[in-house]
């Protein structure tokens, strides 16, 4: 593999970091900050809402770009977001610094994916592009915990500043490794490609990796005071644990890949399946030492499961679509779901039954995912017949217009 993806999965691997080190660390933002946890926990939603937001916005204003321009310039979004992460005085200001900072990210997974593709031959493209999303996964493994350990024995802020050295790192990489490109020979109809993209087949696609995933994100979001307040262990244990959700989610995700690859319709029933058992469970597993940390690996697996069949169904009825906008509509998904999720968390937290609550409020989700996803696949298998049927319909009144011709000779 070129060096080029090296430096794509550098930039991966902070944006990660960035996403999902705030999980670990709420207790220490919000007692800096004096706001709740709840708020605190609000900040993974402006930031996922700054996903939505950013990955399309920026994938269509920067469609004439070289490829190589737009990825040197998210670098640099996502390094003065960072930044401002780790001066922010206020909450209000951490929250703008972090829908800034998440402005980069959709599109810097969209753009990226087509770049690693164009750097390999065509048989390596899928290696390529898994290559670049390891990051991701290496992020979730090694460099959350490690973050969520720096920002509890030296603050919070530090966190953001080794990830904006991070950054610098693999804004620098990316500008030596990645080749240069001219602008595009012709740049997507952005207006076409939202038409292909607004298809019942897609917007189902997308809705049921909308609602998966705030099922994932109203119980990950809060992770760290579901296991200080109700499961009774140490702050300090937060760090250790959250490598246990990594490795499920490595797990997950190579597994719902072979199962998609064999079987893609029951691969993503049976996720939703498994992400909504796991979520019920989860409960009263939380009130055990051992039980929990079953249940927080079971997590990882179960929702990253999902991910490959779920890609995988929203990218193949995207057909049509310009690459980059359909990368970035999925991810921004992904992302619409974990705001959805960190919002329905933080409202069961403040004004519903409580914190012990937010587990089965969670399972909801993917169980209304489920029934999206059924629906999907049910009318999918309808078009064939519907397009034989209207088929049908049309030949046999041109054989009676024939026919009518015929006598009225």
């Amino acid at each position: 593999m070129p060096l080029a993806l090296y430096a794509l999965t550098a930039g991966a691997f902070g944006i990660g970091v960035t996403e999902f080190v705030i999980m670990g660390l709420l207790l220490d933002v919000g007692a800096d900050l004096g706001v709740s946890t709840s708020a605190a926990g609000f900040l993974i939603s402006g930031y996922a809402i700054g996903v939505v937001i950013g990955a399309p916005l920026l994938t269509v204003l920067t469609s004439r770009w070289p490829r190589k321009t737009v990825l040197l310039a998210l670098m640099g979004i996502f390094i003065a977001g960072n930044l401002a992460c780790a001066l922010a005085p206020t909450y209000g200001l951490l929250m703008a610094a972090r829908v800034l900072t998440a402005f980069a990210h959709g599109t810097f997974f969209g753009v990226g994916a087509v770049v690693a593709t164009r750097l390999v031959p065509a048989d390596k493209k899928a290696s390529a592009i898994a290559l670049m999303f390891t990051g991701l996964t290496v992020a979730n493994i090694l460099g959350v915990p490690l973050g969520t350990w720096l920002g509890q024995s030296a603050g919070w802020r530090s966190t953001f500043w080794a990830v904006t050295v991070v950054g610098v790192a693999a804004l620098a990489v990316v500008a030596w490794a990645v080749p240069r490109d001219g602008k595009p020979e012709q740049a997507d109809d952005w207006r076409a490609d939202l038409r292909a993209l607004g298809r019942r087949p897609v917007l189902l696609g997308l809705l049921t990796t909308v609602l998966g995933y705030a099922g994932v994100f109203a119980v990950f979001t809060y992770i760290a005071p579901l296991l200080t307040q109700i499961t009774g262990l140490s702050e300090a244990a937060i760090s250790p644990i959250l490598l246990l959700f990594g490795g499920g989610l490595v797990v997950g995700n190579l597994l719902g890949g072979r199962l998609a690859d064999r079987a893609l319709v029951p691969a993503m029933i049976g996720s939703l399946v498994a992400l909504t058992l796991v979520l019920i469970v989860m409960g009263p597993a939380l009130h055990g030492t051992w039980t929990a940390l079953v249940a927080v690996a079971l997590l990882g697996a179960a929702a990253f499961s999902t991910v490959p069949p779920l890609q995988v169904w929203v990218l193949s009825k995207a057909e049509g679509a310009g690459e980059s906008l359909a990368s970035s509509f999925n991810i921004a998904a992904f992302n619409l779901g974990n705001a959805l999720g960190a919002l329905a968390g933080g409202l069961v937290i403040d004004r519903g039954p409580g914190l012990a609550f937010v587990t089965w409020t969670a399972a909801l989700f993917p169980l209304a995912a489920l029934a999206v996803a059924i629906l999907a696949v049910r009318l999918d298998r309808q078009r064939p017949a519907d397009s034989a049927a209207a088929l049908d319909r049309r030949s046999g009144a041109a054989v009676a217009c024939a026919a009518n011709l015929e006598a009225a000779r």
